[in-house]
């Protein structure tokens, strides 16, 4: 992955879970990480491990829902870095719950932190990726899920995050962006603390899945994430790649 080496990356919601995992196979292949979220501990936990494995991190507080924090966080990761080359756009709140039950504040948060938040970041970022930037962001199998009871809400704001990166890669490409998004199922806490809690349940989740596990945050997704935004990956752009263990069927 030498083709990385000394780029930058900004990856929201990198104090824990996927954007954790993210970061730390980022920073494995050489990417200096500018990790971003609402809570300064989490993410210096993030930045002192990449740093104990002999990377380069930097803790950015940023609220995603908040356009001058967004626009904060990406002035700060050029500040301190120089360039701005890879965009992770992972920080999400879920809005869950059956279609009679999920309130509009809750469907909106959805909103301001997925589509939205994305749509702000990607603007914010553009003039740095110019020229060979990456941008990939957290879709989800919600919406393609055997059963969409209770995930009605989070899968409409992840599908437009959806349309907003096949839209991107268009209108981006001559730019020398590319655009792409990834759809995983990954053992975050929230994930552990479901089984946890559910166990029967989660059982039955993780026989609906051709490889029988749920992935791990930094080997399974970290790494595809890796490859995406590499040179391996040079013509792929507009494109969802799930990282599923085949659980859905896309079409």
């Amino acid at each position: 992955m030498t083709d990385l080496q000394g780029k930058v990356a900004l990856v929201t919601g990198g104090g824990q879970g996927v954007g954790q995992g993210i970061a730390y196979a980022l920073a494995a292949a050489g990417v200096k990480v500018a990790v971003a979220g609402r809570t300064l501990g989490t993410l210096e936990q993030t930045c002192a491990e990449i740093r104990r494995r002999g990377g380069s991190a930097e803790a950015i507080v940023c609220d995603v829902m908040r356009k001058d924090h967004i626009e904060h966080c990406v002035a700060q990761v050029v500040a301190r870095f120089g360039a701005l080359n890879i965009l992770i756009n992972n920080a999400q709140v879920v809005p869950l719950g059956p279609i009679l039950e999920v309130s509009d504040e809750a469907f909106m948060q959805g909103v301001d932190s997925g589509p939205l938040a994305t749509l702000r970041m990607m603007r914010a970022c553009y003039p740095y990726l110019k020229g060979d930037g990456v941008v990939v962001s957290l879709a989800s199998s919600a919406a393609v899920r055997w059963d969409a009871s209770g995930y009605g809400a989070y899968a409409a704001v992840k599908e437009a995050i959806r349309a907003l990166t096949r839209a991107a890669a268009c209108e981006w490409g001559a730019a020398g962006i590319r655009v792409n998004a990834i759809a995983p199922h990954a053992l975050s806490p929230g994930m552990a603390g479901w089984i946890d809690a559910r166990p029967d349940e989660a059982a039955e989740f993780i026989k609906s899945i051709p490889l029988q596990r749920v992935g791990d945050c930094e080997r399974d997704i970290g790494r595809a994430v890796v490859f995406l935004v590499g040179a391996d990956a040079g013509y792929l752009t507009g494109a969802t790649l799930p990282l599923d263990g085949g659980q859905a069927y896309w079409g």
